[in-house]
């Protein structure tokens, strides 16, 4: 069941993205998460671009299951079916993925969706079609997604102004970068290599969750 919307809010504060292809060979997503979850990750949306649809499903439905035995929600990025049928907690789309309303619509009213967006139209668009929160940027440039608009942060700090439902910055996001978020009106931050392509992913994550909370909970 979908939380409430302040209980969302909180949720999204450290927000990790799964990425495989960062992982040692004899490391499982599985045992990443944990780990970063471990570490003070509230928040995981599993992406995966490069599995078959079987693969993903057994995938999803594990970590899941993973997720919930720890409180954190857990969504699927772009692919409803996924999420329907794992039970999922929702789903995330992009700009170029199922549009918000219809996500909506399949999903019902109890489950959480998640929209990306770069400009403040899209952020209002995507608010009136029943999103619950917006992943917005890339905020600084980065390389998990080659063909990232950088939003940057005067932009980002114009969205939250714009809509009412809570923003997670991501792209390019580090521990050095994070103070540039201060005063931007971010409920909290989606992160992809800052916590997967690191190898101690606990710690990672542990550094992230403190240093975030110096810049928008001093």
């Amino acid at each position: 069941m979908r939380s409430s919307e302040s209980e969302l809010a909180r949720s999204l504060f450290l927000y990790a993205v799964t990425d495989r292809s960062w992982l040692a060979d004899d490391e499982t997503l599985g045992d990443a998460l944990e780990e970063a979850i471990g570490g003070g990750v509230t928040f995981v949306q599993v992406r995966e671009k490069h599995l078959d649809h079987d693969s993903f499903m057994r995938e999803a439905r594990g970590l899941k299951e993973l997720c919930w035995s720890h409180g954190v929600p857990f969504v699927v990025n772009d692919d409803v079916e996924v999420a329907l049928a794992v039970d999922a907690d929702g789903v995330h789309v992009g700009q170029s993925d199922m549009a918000c309303a219809k996500a909506r619509e399949l999903l019902g009213p109890e489950k959480i969706v998640g929209v990306s967006a770069e400009t403040v139209e899209e952020a209002r668009l995507a608010e009136a079609d029943g999103a619950d929160y917006l992943g917005v940027g890339a905020v600084f440039p980065t390389g998990s997604k080659d063909d990232a608009e950088v939003v940057g942060v005067e932009r980002l700090k114009d969205i939250c102004a714009a809509v009412s439902i809570p923003v997670v910055a991501i792209g390019g996001l580090t521990l050095e970068n994070l103070g540039e978020l201060a005063g931007t009106g971010i409920a909290g931050i989606a992160v992809i290599s800052a916590i997967f392509a690191q190898k101690n992913k606990e710690r990672a994550a542990a550094d992230l969750n403190r240093r975030l909370e110096e810049v928008l909970r001093a």
